[in-house]
């Protein structure tokens, strides 16, 4: 896969903004690299795992990573993933972010980054394709940081149980539980998980739980279902967990928005 990365780069260096589509197996990843654009990585399904000098984010459906040019990052499929990039020349737009973060990515933002992956490689600057791409660029440096993200430690132990949990949110996530298959003592892990996240194991479980129902809620999950897949005993108990983080219930969060 590194080599398709490597094909954009000859193909497109010309090209000061580019969107492109990306397929990908579950399991599979896009090794350490760099660009020389910077990168807007957003799937339209799935979740992945970016993971880049400046920290490591979990990402689902409906988030993006803001990757500035020259950030040396790779990305880690967690289950099939539709991934969609945009590139973007550092000389194009100097207000976009210097730094790495995630960003939501609204309705319009994803079917502009949708249609443009469909433009021909020579357009009319003036015309449709550079309008799409420019207000691309307009949301991007609108977006504001998000503050409901979840870390991943790199500690290897620690990092394929994150994944495994992502993979499978419903699993036994109790200290106890990780710290066996860790062959680590309960304070051990706990200490290290810290140190590695800056987010308490029960915290960083919970907080992980309902990024990933955020999709499946805006699809329309029934909160039964929801429940069950992200490891509660019944809705309200998801309800409670999911109104005390964000402030209102899962009924009312996009509606709100």
């Amino acid at each position: 896969m590194q080599h398709f990365f490597e094909a954009l780069e000859q193909r497109d260096r010309s090209r000061q903004i580019a969107a492109l589509a990306s397929d990908s197996a579950p399991g599979s990843s896009f090794a350490p690299h760099r660009h020389r654009h910077g990168q807007l990585i957003h799937a339209i399904s799935g979740v992945m795992i970016v993971r880049a000098d400046p920290g490591s984010w979990v990402v689902p459906t409906g988030r993006a990573v803001w990757v500035p040019a020259g950030v040396r990052h790779e990305i880690h499929m967690a289950g099939a993933v539709q991934m969609r990039t945009v590139f973007v020349a550092p000389e194009v737009r100097p207000g976009l972010p210097d730094e790495c973060r995630v960003i939501e990515v609204g309705a319009l933002l994803r079917e502009l980054i949708v249609s443009a992956v469909d433009l021909p490689a020579e357009f009319e600057p003036e015309g449709r394709g550079g309008r799409m791409l420019g207000l691309i660029l307009d949301e991007i440096e609108r977006a504001q940081p998000l503050s409901l993200h979840v870390p991943m430690p790199r500690h290897a132990a620690l990092a394929a149980l994150c994944t495994d949990f992502i993979n499978e949110p419903s699993s036994d996530a109790t200290l106890r539980h990780w710290a066996g298959r860790a062959h680590m003592n309960e304070r051990t892990l706990a200490r290290l998980f810290r140190r590695e996240t800056g987010m308490t194991h029960g915290a960083w479980c919970r907080q992980t739980r309902l990024l990933l129902s955020l999709p499946r809620l805006a699809a329309g999950t029934p909160i039964l279902e929801l429940a069950l897949e992200h490891g509660y005993d019944s809705p309200s108990a998801f309800a409670a967990m999911f109104r005390k983080t964000l402030g209102v219930p899962p009924s009312e969060y996009f509606r709100r928005r």
